[in-house]
Parts: structure tokens; C-alpha cells; sequence
């Protein structure tokens, strides 16, 4: 538990220094999620998104529409099903996802800094071990 919780610590409190180093504080770290997830899923619609979220419509529905608020998502409607709308990201949205993606990188590099080259192996095999079913 320990070891997780320190983990868990390390992640967030890089993340929180490239949200700061890129001035995003007006961004949570859950809010980073969703458009990370919506770029992952390419342009899903709140159905698809809130069951890879593994979160009710609703709760996915107020969380996009701040983030429409806020200018990092837009609805585009679907040419199959007028009912459904398709989540796309603004320009925005991408920039925040490569911010993301910047401090994955950083977690990265921390952690290959720390293994040798056969740790850093044996580490990659135990975490897809692990994943494997998320």
C-alpha cells in the first residue's frame, strides 16, 4: 500500500508541475483525464465515453459541459444518428493533451533514470501484467 501510495504521489505532483509550468491551473487533474480519454477514443460520443470512464451519462455529461464552457471540447453531431453528438477537442483541448503527454514523458524518464536496463524490462512486464484488464 505504501509503495502505491507513494507512486500515486510521485504521478500527481509531476503532473501538478506541468500543469503549473504551463499554467493550467484552472484545470483539474480529472478534467485532463476526460480530454486525455476523448483523444484516446477519437472522438466518442457521451455514451462511449462514460462507459470507458466506467461513470454514469450524467456525471460525463456536467463534466463535458464545463469543459465545453471552458473551451477545450465541442460537440459535432453525428451524420448516423442526429440524436448523438461527437466529442472533438479544440485547439485548446489538444495543446492541454500534449502538456499531458509532456509529463508521462517526465514520469518516464524519472523511473528509466532510476533502473538499470533489465529492472527497467522486468518493471515493464510486471505493469502490463498488471493492466492488462483495465
Amino acid at each position: 500500500m505504501e509503495i502505491i501510495t507513494d507512486l500515486s504521489n510521485l504521478i500527481g505532483q509531476m503532473e501538478e508541475s506541468a500543469k503549473e509550468q504551463f499554467n493550467l491551473s484552472n484545470l483539474s487533474l480529472n478534467q485532463m483525464h476526460y480530454l486525455e480519454t476523448i483523444q484516446l477514443l477519437d472522438n466518442p460520443n457521451i455514451t462511449e465515453l462514460a462507459k470507458k470512464l466506467k461513470l454514469s451519462k450524467p456525471t460525463v455529461k456536467v463534466a463535458i459541459d464545463r469543459l465545453i464552457e471552458k473551451d477545450y471540447v465541442y460537440k459535432v453531431q453525428s451524420d448516423e444518428d442526429r440524436r448523438s453528438d461527437h466529442l472533438h477537442l479544440t485547439v485548446k483541448g489538444k495543446l492541454i493533451n500534449q502538456m499531458h503527454d509532456y509529463s508521462h514523458k517526465r514520469i518516464a524518464e524519472f523511473i528509466a533514470k532510476k533502473l538499470d536496463e533489465q529492472e527497467l524490462e522486468i518493471f515493464s512486464v510486471l505493469l502490463k501484467k498488471v493492466l492488462i484488464d483495465i
